[in-house]
């Protein structure tokens, strides 16, 4: 821990591959620290992205491998660690991770947002076992099968239209009467034919034996079903910086564009901050922008 470098990214999703780019280009001593396996980011898990510029089809594998390739190309070090929790002393950062503690002068932290539970009977009892949180991931095995997908958004509404080529039928469940999705995107989902959308209603239990056959709804109906997919929402994953910067009321770092936050040298890019659109592209401006920030304040 004697080294220290002018720059930690942490994360290696868009926004953390993009700060590396720029990192580099810069000529900074930095290193990414991720404990998922490089290019592990939550993109990869999509099967087709179609509105990253430049690539109207392409798997979020293969556009996260080529993020990977681009920055490992300009001598980005990756180091294979858990970060816990990130300290400033007298100026200097200290990332404090499962293995080993790492220091630097400034820090972007991109470590994106994970998936919100439902909170229900049954969630984490039959998760692996029918339920699950991607479908692209988890829908091969439901094929000419039933599933129930959780949620209103983008979301929710592009795992119902994956499930819909896969499966015999697909219900959507929303707790209100109308979605948050795209419109085009809730209109391609309305004409697949095997696709049903229940609103103003949630999943209250999920049964099953071996593996999930069935959803209680908090109405009292039940549907039968092979699986149940939740996509309500994300949980930022902003708990290694809790107490040293400001963060809001469903817990993303507090920053603006230029992705400073309340804390001098640490900088927020990615789904883990405040901003109104979470997408590939967004979170690769985030990166670029944290990475151009920080060399100005090293400067």
């Amino acid at each position: 821990m004697n080294k220290i470098y002018d720059l930690i990214i942490a994360g290696s999703g868009a926004a953390g591959l993009t700060a590396a780019l720029y990192a580099s280009r810069n000529g900074l001593n930095y290193i990414v620290i991720d404990p998922s396996p490089p290019a592990g980011s939550s993109v990869a898990l999509a099967d087709e992205v179609d509105n990253y510029t430049g690539f109207s089809n392409i798997s979020g594998f293969e556009l996260m491998q080529k993020f990977y390739a681009h920055a490992k190309s300009l001598g980005t070090q990756f180091v294979n660690d858990e970060i816990k929790k990130i300290e400033k002393t007298d100026g200097v950062f200290t990332v404090i991770c499962a293995k080993d503690d790492y220091q630097s002068k400034t820090v972007i932290y991109s470590l994106g947002a994970a998936h919100k539970k439902l909170g229900v009977s049954g969630e984490q009892e039959f998760l692996g076992k029918g339920v699950g949180y991607c479908a692209v991931c988890d829908g091969f095995f439901f094929k000419d099968k039933i599933a129930v997908v959780a949620g209103g958004g983008n979301t929710a509404v592009t795992e119902a239209l994956y499930l819909s080529n896969i499966c015999k039928k697909v219900f959507l469940v929303h707790r209100r009467d109308k979605l948050k999705a795209d419109k085009v995107s809730v209109k391609k989902l309305e004409s697949t034919g095997n696709a049903e959308i229940i609103y103003n209603n949630e999943i209250a239990r999920i049964n099953g034996g071996s593996k999930v056959t069935s959803v209680l709804l908090k109405n009292g109906k039940e549907l039968k079903t092979d699986g149940v997919f939740i996509a309500i929402g994300l949980s930022p994953r902003s708990f290694a910086v809790e107490g040293i910067v400001d963060i809001d009321s469903r817990g993303y770092i507090i920053a603006d564009e230029s992705c400073k936050t309340s804390l001098d040298g640490l900088f927020a890019a990615g789904d883990v901050r405040t901003k109104r659109l979470r997408q590939i592209i967004t979170a690769c401006c985030d990166g670029a922008n944290a990475a151009a920030e920080v060399n100005d304040y090293l400067s």
